[in-house]
């Protein structure tokens, strides 16, 4: 009854330390008998539960992102036709990594203003999983040097048949392009979750 009372009025990080100690003592379902392999592996898996949730989101939370990428991308598109400049940050003129923080920065996410600080933001995930609002991180047009040195914004959904993307390129200023089908499908190097 005493341990009883004292886990009632615990604070819950004692609780958890308590617990988590009996997950070391061996589980005796029948006490005159050894503890079984299936007891013996519950006990073991037991001590392997995740309980981090930093990463759940609630539906609602879902709808919110998903309402947010559409407006991302709705932004990022009105800026088709703008010049590339050459380190330009503006509508008057972009560089590829100035027209993705200048997007980004309108909607309150931090980026790196160059494609190499760009490819440290973020997550990194599967190209199959690019949806609207990603970061694609490309090589630059030398193919053989493996480095940063382009990027754009994902506007196509999963499971579209190519990965569509708004970008500054130095050949035609802001606008859109496919990855599969193209020079862009051999020098894209990652897809960055960003918000």
């Amino acid at each position: 009854m005493k341990k009883l009372i004292a886990l009632v009025l615990s604070p819950l990080p004692l609780l958890y330390f308590s617990l988590e100690s009996e997950l070391d003592k061996p589980l005796h379902l029948h006490p005159d008998k050894p503890a079984s392999k299936v007891e013996t592996n519950m006990v073991a898996s037991a001590g392997e539960l995740n309980t981090d949730f930093s990463g759940f989101r609630s539906p609602d939370s879902d709808k919110d992102a998903k309402s947010r990428r559409k407006q991302l991308v709705h932004f990022a598109t009105q800026l088709i036709g703008s010049p590339y400049i050459y380190a330009g940050t503006t509508p008057n003129g972009f560089d590829c990594s100035g027209f993705t923080t200048y997007v980004y920065e309108n909607f309150g996410i931090d980026v790196g203003r160059s494609s190499a600080m760009q490819s440290g933001d973020g997550i990194e995930i599967d190209r199959s999983e690019a949806r609207r609002g990603d970061l694609l991180i490309f090589t630059g047009t030398n193919l053989q040097v493996r480095e940063p040195g382009h990027v754009g914004i994902v506007i196509s959904s999963p499971g579209e048949d190519t990965i569509k993307f708004v970008h500054s390129s130095s050949n035609g200023g802001v606008k859109i392009s496919s990855v599969e089908g193209t020079r862009y499908n051999d020098r894209l190097l990652q897809v960055r979750r960003v918000f």
